[in-house]
């Protein structure tokens, strides 16, 4: 059985990661499509230079894209049934990756689990 990829959605309807996925160029994109692929086929089995675990933080990872003038990472979580969720993404602008990108990501992963319990 293959892997999901699902986009964290807000209680407006919006998909953050989405949006910031169908910002990127055409080149970064294609990047993203062929990790997106990746994942869906081998899932947890992807690692770098593709994907990466963040440090300190157990369930959250990274897809990492790379293009001529830009660094983007798109942070996501594994869930129950085989699921990927993406949850922010963001163009990196320094070599640390800005604890507020992550704590945005932290917040939509608790979210979303917390709807899906009071969802059962």
């Amino acid at each position: 059985m293959s892997w999901a990829i699902e986009y964290y959605t807000t209680r407006e309807g919006n998909r953050p990661a989405e949006e910031f996925i169908n910002s990127l160029s055409p080149a970064s994109k294609a990047k993203y499509v062929f990790i997106a692929d990746l994942l869906e086929e081998y899932g947890l089995n992807v690692k770098e230079p593709y994907v990466k675990p963040l440090k300190g933080y157990k369930k959250l990872f990274e897809i990492r894209i790379k293009d001529r003038s830009n660094i983007h990472r798109i942070f996501y979580f594994a869930y129950t049934g085989k699921k990927f969720i993406l949850l922010h993404g963001f163009t990196k602008k320094t070599d640390k990756t800005p604890q507020k990108e992550i704590a945005i990501a932290l917040k939509r992963m608790e979210e979303y689990i917390q709807r899906r319990r009071d969802n059962l």
